[in-house]
């Protein structure tokens, strides 16, 4: 039998909502493939379907970079928070040291934008630690390629190290779920030598694919060895091959490691159609995932992630943020202000039929085999001596409500 906390089961869940609206006014460079403006498409699809009127919606405090610091190094936190691209004193010795250039650019505000991502993330960490919420969501997080002294990937500030350390202050297992079609490398690494956190990363896999890490005998090491586990998949994945694999390791995970808390990484970029991705995952397909972690019942955070054809983004997200909350909504989309972006305005994807999958039966059952074994080399979750908690008034500082209605209601939670 599966392990579950069932305090979920109740028929109402109470999911917190985290945005900024200013996050849409960010902007890496022309030509870059990501499009901070996503984040905003999808809030407005949340505002037009509804869907706001089930959740608690919150303004996050911006993070600091002392919280920063917690996981990254402070002379790479210095180099964010003083230097514009305007600044005369950037030399390439810096930039190269600490992987900024390219991919990962200096943009106008760039640390203000690494608070939002941080900030939300750490502050729906808080709403759950709390218990507050049960489900808590900030979809401008999920930068998973971030590491402790660099930039990698998009990815400056490592919001979800960030959220899962702030996490592991009340929970003793924490599990990283992770199902962008790049390798969560940057969690990964974090906590690779760690038995408090599990890692879990679907993902494509080949030396040619950024970050061509993530193989499945990548296990972990010290006291970590075994609580990490990849799932390397091939190009044209569909729904149906990724329900396969997806659901029977998820539950055997969570049966054996018993987390007291997920958190679930939601990038998009593994959608049919993606710029830069190459798997065939419809919206429902995609959907389903969220919607089968979410069936445990276990405290889940949700963030964000890759994703570069921005309106797709947008519909995926909506349309989870819909499946976390239990409301169905058509698909037909309503009218906001980036209805033209949509080009049938329609809210699903649909796989390409023409599209060739590339992992067969036996590849997928192979994969899936290898990581049950390896799950058995451990016999059940670690036991861990909990520290004393911090003042509870502190989560009372971390967000302010957005609207009266948000106010009042955790009021009455306090």
């Amino acid at each position: 039998m599966i392990w579950f906390v069932n305090f979920m089961s109740v028929s109402k869940y109470r999911i917190s909502y985290f945005y900024d609206e200013e996050i849409g006014n960010y902007y890496y460079e022309e030509y870059h493939p990501m499009k901070p403006v996503r984040v905003r498409m999808c809030h407005t699809l949340v505002l037009a379907y509804d869907i706001h009127k089930h959740l608690q919606v919150f303004r996050p405090r911006r993070a600091s970079a002392v919280e920063m610091m917690r996981f990254h190094s402070p002379d790479y936190i210095k180099f964010l928070v003083e230097h514009t691209p305007d600044s005369p004193t950037i030399s390439f010795q810096e930039t190269n040291k600490f992987c900024l250039g390219n991919d990962c650019p200096i943009f106008e505000d760039l640390f203000e934008y690494c608070q939002i991502s941080a900030g939300g993330t750490i502050s729906a960490a808080q709403r759950l630690n709390y218990g507050y919420s049960d489900i808590a969501i900030n979809w401008a997080g999920g930068m998973h390629h971030a590491a402790k002294e660099k930039a990698s990937g998009f990815c400056y500030v490592a919001d979800c190290v960030l959220g899962i350390l702030e996490l592991l202050k009340y929970n003793p297992r924490v599990m990283y779920i992770d199902i962008d079609i790049h390798h969560g490398d940057g969690v990964e690494e974090a906590f690779y030598d760690s038995d408090r956190v599990l890692t879990c990363s679907f993902h494509k896999y080949g030396n040619d694919f950024f970050p061509g890490t993530g193989n499945i005998m990548d296990i972990g090491t010290g006291l970590g060895k075994y609580y990490t586990v990849n799932v390397p998949l091939r190009d044209g994945m569909d729904d149906e091959s990724y329900r396969t694999v997806f659901k029977p390791i998820i539950a055997r995970l969570i049966e054996w490691f018993r987390p007291t808390a997920i958190m679930l990484q939601c990038g998009a970029d593994s959608l049919v159609g993606d710029r830069l991705g190459n798997f065939n995952l419809s919206t429902y397909g995609h959907g389903e995932c969220v919607e089968y972690v979410k069936s445990f019942g276990i405290p889940l955070l949700v963030v964000g992630g890759g994703g570069y054809t921005k309106a797709s983004v947008a519909r995926c997200w909506c349309y989870e943020t819909a499946v976390l909350t239990g409301v169905d909504i058509p698909n037909e989309m309503p009218q906001t202000d980036y209805i033209d972006f949509y080009e049938n305005h329609k809210l699903h994807l649909v796989a390409d039929a023409n599209k060739k999958n590339m992992n067969s039966t036996e590849f997928l059952w192979n994969i899936q085999t290898t990581v049950i074994e390896n799950i058995r080399h451990l016999p059940a979750a670690p036991s861990v001596q909990m520290q004393e908690l911090p003042p509870r008034d502190l989560i009372t500082a971390a967000m302010r409500p957005v609207n009266d209605e948000d106010r009042h209601s955790n009021e009455e939670e306090e």
